[in-house]
């Protein structure tokens, strides 16, 4: 057996080793959003979880009450000069770049 050989089965071992340990919670998906996973994945033995977990997202949001609560704690935060400039800006403004990289 070449060394290619026995890397893959050492690495074939190791995943169903890895696999046999590891718990899984099954979950309900959307079409669009298992379609999405299915096209995010780097390589086709990439897992949904490693997909998942490649994801970036906001560690903490502030709950609307705590939102409220700061801006009437802390007042006015522009000017209606700088309003207006974000009312222009808004209309020229574009949807967000997609995160999982959608087709």
């Amino acid at each position: 057996m070449s060394q290619e050989q026995d890397a893959t089965v050492i690495a074939a071992m190791l995943c169903t080793m890895h696999d046999t340990c590891m718990s899984t919670k099954t979950i309900s998906l959307k079409l669009e959003a298992y379609e999405r996973l299915r096209r995010a994945r780097r390589h086709p033995g990439e897992s949904f979880s490693e997909v998942i977990l490649r994801a970036v997202w906001p560690n903490r949001t502030l709950t609307g009450a705590e939102l409220l609560e700061l801006c009437r704690n802390r007042g006015p935060s522009f000017s209606e000069a700088g309003l207006s400039a974000i009312e222009r800006a808004k209309e020229s403004d574009g949807p967000p770049e997609d995160k999982w990289g959608r087709d």
